[in-house]
């Protein structure tokens, strides 16, 4: 079976969990065996300009690579399916096409996300999931919510949870922690004020407070009491984050799986996090809970983990265990079981 798989993703935003879920997703498919990987990515994509000319221009690549250069791609590589990683669809292509949704945030938080950006999407990844022969699904909860909120077939979905993120060689954890640990963005939907008044309030009591990392992409300068930012970080540093991390914590409202949890988890590290379906899904028992937005809860969390490492140790043993219930050959085999069912059906363009 040839699947040609769009990784135009990891040139947009290279360090992005989807772009991790790119490449890991490509080394396990290729490991399998199974299939015949061609990767193909749109050279003339720009990164994100952030609006204005920029963004237009950025849009217009995208048409004319899903119009036109994904299908004759396709057609000269003689795939058998084309795979999306992210939700679109390519007219004239000459085989079965797969999606895969990640989440459907901008749907069922919709005050988080500009109005035309939230619209467009809503539109342009709906209508992709809808017209694919097979979607991908990265978890039970987005699933459930592809399912619920577009209306598409449960036969026609399948659920591929992803690995632990990247492959993070924390070889040696500090004998007492250094800081407390967040590893994202700041999007609404990260809830990035709640966990910084948790913090606080933690702070606030705590003789000596740790202080807390957020390790990412933001764009708002948080100069707070404790808190740093590193917006560069690469998987050594990470590596070294973690290996002092008193937990990871994240206050996210909503999450379509939580690859940077599933990443902590086996890295050792605990996990503090906001209760949602899709990180419950993830940690199960492994994670300390807070209920979101609760800032005084989060905050208790955070004092009863730095003045015990034998809490530390149980959630960190706990989150390893969990963690090996998943992996990226697992995650392979199920999109291979997604490509063989797309293939079979025969339903080229389908509606």
């Amino acid at each position: 079976m040839r699947v040609l798989i769009d990784t135009t993703f990891t040139r947009r935003a290279p360090h992005s969990g989807t772009a991790i879920y790119i490449e890991r997703l490509c080394e396990a498919l290729q490991a399998s065996g199974d299939v015949e990987l061609i990767r193909v990515a749109n050279p003339a994509r720009k990164l994100p300009a952030g609006g204005g000319l920029g963004s237009v221009a950025n849009a217009a690549r995208d048409l004319l690579w899903s119009a036109v250069q994904v299908p004759q791609l396709a057609r000269a590589a003689h795939a058998t399916v084309v795979h999306h990683p992210l939700p679109a669809l390519a007219p004239n292509i000459g085989g079965a096409q797969v999606v895969t949704v990640h989440d459907l945030a901008f749907e069922v938080m919709p005050e988080a996300f500009d109005a035309n950006y939230r619209r467009y999407t809503a539109f342009a990844h709906r209508t992709a999931a809808r017209r694919a022969a097979m979607v991908i699904a990265v978890s039970d909860s987005t699933a459930a919510e592809i399912k619920g909120v577009w209306g598409v077939p449960e036969q026609r979905i399948v659920v591929a949870r992803h690995g632990p993120g990247q492959q993070l060689k924390v070889t040696r954890r500090k004998k007492a922690p250094t800081h407390y640990l967040y590893v994202g963005d700041d999007e609404p939907r990260k809830d990035l004020p709640t966990l910084l008044a948790g913090y606080a309030e933690y702070r606030a009591a705590a003789a000596k407070p740790l202080p807390l990392v957020l390790a990412g992409q933001f764009r708002f300068d948080y100069d707070t009491a404790g808190v740093s930012v590193e917006p560069k970080v690469s998987p050594e540093r990470l590596a070294q984050l973690h290996a002092g991390a008193a937990a990871l914590v994240h206050a996210a409202k909503h999450e379509g799986f939580g690859m940077t949890l599933l990443e902590a988890m086996s890295a050792g590290t605990p996990v503090i996090a906001a209760r949602s379906y899709a990180v419950q899904e993830v940690c199960g028992e492994a994670a300390l809970y807070f209920a979101q937005a609760e800032r005084s809860e989060l905050a208790g969390h955070l004092a009863q983990l730095a003045d015990s490492p034998e809490r530390r140790a149980e959630l960190a043993a706990a989150g390893k265990a969990r963690a090996g219930q998943f992996s990226w050959a697992q995650s392979a085999r199920a999109h291979i079981d997604a490509y063989s069912l797309a293939s079979e059906m025969q339903t080229f363009g389908h509606r």
